[in-house]
């Protein structure tokens, strides 16, 4: 398995509009036939030196294998995706595990 998870922070000035609109967007890559599974959050109300709370939003994404992942990478999903809502990021930031 390859864990694909990244976090993304959004302008200041970004609407609620634009966040909702944002979290669906997210939601659309779930159609993509090489994620086994799908987590869309935001931050928990969590309060410890060691926990960040900065992110707007955090996406993981399981693929069966690194094959699966470059797939990803690529889908025209994916490309729509970014091409959409890059305006919005402010800093994005992504850790992949096997």
């Amino acid at each position: 398995m390859l864990t694909h998870h990244v976090l993304f922070w959004l302008k200041a000035d970004t609407t609620e509009n634009q966040k909702n609109t944002f979290r669906k967007g997210l939601e659309s890559l779930e159609k993509i036939e090489t994620i086994k599974s799908i987590f869309i959050g935001t931050p928990a109300p969590i309060e410890r030196a060691v926990v960040d709370t900065t992110y707007t939003f955090s996406l993981i994404t399981l693929f069966e294998d690194l094959a699966g992942h470059d797939v990803y990478q690529t889908h025209p999903l994916h490309l729509a995706f970014l091409d959409e809502f890059r305006v919005l990021f402010e800093k994005v930031i992504i850790y992949d595990s096997i």
